[in-house]
Formats: structure tokens, sequence, C-alpha cells
């Protein structure tokens, strides 16, 4: 029995659910990068960088290459880049109308 859109979505979705992750995504929107200098961008233990990465790798969204001992990640594919870029578009605009219903909020308080 196939799983339904909705439900694939959904798993996408919470797939993606992790701080870690997001951050792995929007670093390597700027090209692959070495597991170090992700370390170092991410201020993560080592084991939790990796446990973030397999997951991301196991989904098929990141893609690893080893170079001599250095492990390069890169998104597999410019989609990933282009939900990152949407994701950042959809909260900004988000929390501009939550600071324009903060500044009305304020004037009624002054008002009242």
């Amino acid at each position: 029995m196939s799983v339904p859109l909705y439900q694939a979505k959904a798993e996408f979705f919470r797939m993606l659910g992790h701080p870690v992750r997001i951050r792995v995504l929007e670093l390597l929107q700027g090209g692959p990068m070495p597991v170090r200098e992700l370390l170092a961008a991410i201020e993560v233990e080592p084991s939790g960088l990796s446990q973030q990465l397999a997951v991301l790798r196991r989904s098929g969204i990141v893609t690893s290459a080893r170079e001599g001992s250095t492990v390069v990640y890169e998104l597999a594919g410019g989609d990933v880049a282009d939900l990152m870029r949407a994701a950042r578009r959809i909260l900004t605009e988000m929390l501009v109308g939550q600071g324009e219903l903060l500044v009305e909020l304020r004037n009624a308080e002054v008002a009242a």
C-alpha cells in the first residue's frame, strides 16, 4: 500500500525539523563544505553533527565525498536551496506582520 502524498510531505518536513539540520542546509547553500568547517560554524558536538548529517544523507538531501582524510558535504540539488530561500521569505513576511501587530498594540496601549 502506498503512502499518501500529504503523509510523505509531512514526513519530509519532520525530517527537516531539527535546528542543526536546518543550519547545515543553510551553510551548504554557499557550496560544498568539509565537516570541520561545519563543526566550526554550528558549534555542536562532533557526534551530534555526525548524527544529523547521517539523517540528511540517508534522506538524499545532501551527499558526501571523501577527499583524502576529509569528508565534504554538499546539497544534492538546487531544489533544497530553493526551499531554504522560500522558508526565509515566508518567515520574514510572518515576522514583518508580527512587528506591525506589535506596533499597533503599543499604539493602542498608549492611547488607552
